[in-house]
C-alpha cells in the first residue's frame, strides 16, 4: 500500500489501496468472528455466569435500588465490553445483549405473577420499573398479552 501510495502515477492506484484495506478488513472481521466458533466452551461458562449475575439482579434488591439493569451494568459484572458481549449473544442465542437482559426480565415477571398475588405494579417496582405502564407495555410486546391476561390464564 505504501508503494501504491507513493508511486501515485495513475488513477488506480486509490483503488488498489482501498481494495487492501478492504481485504484487511475481511481479515480483521474473520479473525474476530472465528472466536465465537472456536471458544464454544468458554463463551458456554460465560452465558452460565451471566445467567447468575442476571438472577442475582433481579432475585435480590438490587432492581429497587439501581433500577433495571442496563447492558453496560452486566457486561461490567462479566468483565466484558458492552459491544463485545452483544456480539457474544448474538453469535450464542441470536440475540443481542438488550434483548437477552429483556427475555430473562419477562421470565421473571412470567414467575412473579404466576407464583405471588402481587399487583402488576408491585411487581413492576420489583423488577425495577419506574412506571407499571412501561412494564405492561414491554410484557404484552414480548408475551402478546398483558400481564393481568397472563395471571388469569393460571386460574
Amino acid at each position: 500500500m505504501q508503494n501504491e501510495l507513493n508511486n501515485n502515477i495513475d488513477h488506480y492506484s486509490q483503488d488498489v489501496i482501498v481494495s487492501h484495506l478492504d481485504l484487511l478488513l475481511n481479515y480483521s472481521n474473520r479473525f474476530y468472528n472465528r472466536q465465537f466458533l472456536t471458544r464454544k466452551a468458554v463463551n458456554n461458562d460465560l452465558l452460565v455466569q451471566l445467567e447468575e449475575v442476571l438472577n442475582n439482579y433481579f432475585t435480590t434488591e438490587t432492581t429497587l435500588n439501581k433500577g433495571l439493569p442496563s447492558v453496560q451494568d452486566i457486561a461490567h459484572k462479566v468483565n466484558l465490553s458492552p459491544s463485545y458481549l452483544s456480539d457474544l449473544l448474538r453469535n450464542t442465542t441470536g440475540q443481542n445483549a438488550q434483548q437477552y437482559i429483556q427475555n430473562h426480565l419477562i421470565e421473571r415477571a412470567k414467575e412473579l405473577l404466576s407464583t405471588t398475588n402481587l399487583s402488576v405494579s408491585e411487581i413492576a417496582y420489583q423488577l425495577g420499573f419506574e412506571y407499571s405502564q412501561s412494564f405492561s407495555k414491554l410484557f404484552k410486546k414480548n408475551t402478546k398479552q398483558t400481564p393481568l391476561e397472563y395471571r388469569q390464564s393460571f386460574n
